[in-house]
């Protein structure tokens, strides 16, 4: 199996493409209207498809580029052997992804998996000393990858609120600088009434009155609940503490699938860009759960956006490292090596994190089935077009 030097500037530019989507996904924290239009069956679908294309493409086409490099035309193992190097490597991949999943954690601040089974609610007494509060405030973190909260769905149900709370906050803004222009004095009149605050510092006090609310009502804790229990500058040094390990642990995630988009598309540039846009499609949603409870927890748009594109970054990232030691071993063997790796990580991405989210989005499984399905099919057609006139 030969690698054409051309498919490099290719596959680092779909790499390129699929992380910038986490962009996508973090712009919401400037749309609310969009938050409230979330749908559960879009993120499922959209979790549903991506993991059906990465699925079909590392079993049918990766593990195959693996085991033909290991072959008698590659690296000069038999056949026997290099089926059962490729499938080595697979299973090494799934232990690789392991391992990013404890050092995910670790960097996180979490204590225990997440993987997207219900942990339980954490309960909040509102009366609680100020050394009582910054200790479970210790148990709070900033998600990393789409799902990571202990009940997702209760998640998008909350954003919604608050994204109609902020619309709504908007529009009595707009009428009361419009009445007040009506009237003389309206500038002392319009600084009276909003205290000389921006937008998003108004917004904050509305969240805050949201959160208190409805933990209140139901007992249970969410990411937006430190602005409403912390003083500033106690709120200060929690965001710098969550900045560098949540920066890692960002990393760390997302790096695999970086590496597994340029694998793709160093063997086949059309593979490469069919699982390019899989995952940027995952990548959006992802951008969005990234960046929105930062947003609801510090009120600070910007802040909220460029975490959700950091969140995008370390694909990149992967796609330069992976390149640089193969640029180092340009054999066959490096190639068969790397590739079947990357299809074991992207199955376990798909089994432990894609369908399982999906699932929790749409329990009654009414599309997540088929957009597994449909994904399958989309990469199948797509490589018998390449083969056909490729």
């Amino acid at each position: 199996m030969v690698v054409a030097e051309g498919n490099v500037g290719v596959a680092f530019g779909l790499v390129c493409g699929a992380g910038a989507a986490t962009a996508i996904g973090a712009s919401a924290v400037f749309f609310p209207k969009i938050v409230k239009l979330a749908s559960r069956r879009v993120l499922a679908g959209s979790l549903g498809l991506s993991a059906g294309v990465m699925t079909y493409v590392s079993f049918v086409e990766i593990f195959f580029k693996a085991a033909q490099a290991f072959g008698p035309d590659g690296a000069g193992y038999d056949e026997a052997a290099a089926h059962n190097l490729a499938t080595l490597t697979f299973f090494c991949g799934i232990l690789m992804m392991k391992l990013v999943a404890v050092l995910v954690r670790w960097f996180s601040g979490e204590t225990k998996p997440h993987h997207h089974e219900d942990t339980g609610d954490v309960e909040i007494s509102w009366n609680d000393n100020v050394d009582n509060r910054e200790e479970s405030e210790e148990e709070l973190i900033c998600p990393h990858c789409v799902g990571c909260a202990d009940d997702p769905v209760a998640e998008l149900e909350e954003w919604q609120l608050m994204a109609d709370k902020e619309i709504k906050a908007n529009i009595e803004q707009e009428k009361t600088i419009e009445n007040s222009a009506n009237n003389d004095g309206s500038n002392k009149n319009s600084d009276n009434e909003s205290g000389g605050k921006s937008s998003d510092e108004d917004f904050q006090e509305t969240t805050e009155v949201v959160v208190i609310e409805n933990a209140a009502a139901s007992g249970k804790d969410i990411f937006a609940a430190p602005s409403v229990r912390e003083h500033p500058e106690q709120q200060k040094k929690k965001l710098v503490h969550m900045g560098f390990s949540t920066a890692l642990a960002i990393s760390l995630h997302n790096f695999p699938e970086g590496l597994a988009t340029f694998a793709a598309a160093l063997a086949d540039p059309s593979v490469g860009a069919v699982l390019a846009i899989a995952i940027g499609i995952h990548n959006i949603p992802e951008g969005l759960c990234v960046g929105l409870p930062i947003y609801y927890a510090t009120g600070n748009r910007w802040k909220a956006f460029l975490w959700g594109c950091l969140s995008g970054l370390s694909e990149p990232v992967a796609a330069l490292l992976g390149w640089a030691v193969l640029a180092n071993s340009m054999s066959q063997a490096a190639f068969a090596t790397l590739f079947g790796l990357v299809s074991g990580m992207m199955v376990m991405i798909s089994f432990k994190e894609l369908l399982p989210t999906a699932h929790r989005y749409d329990p009654e499984d009414t599309v997540v089935t088929y957009s597994v399905v449909i994904g399958m099919a989309i990469m199948a057609v797509s490589i018998v077009l390449f083969n056909s006139f490729g």
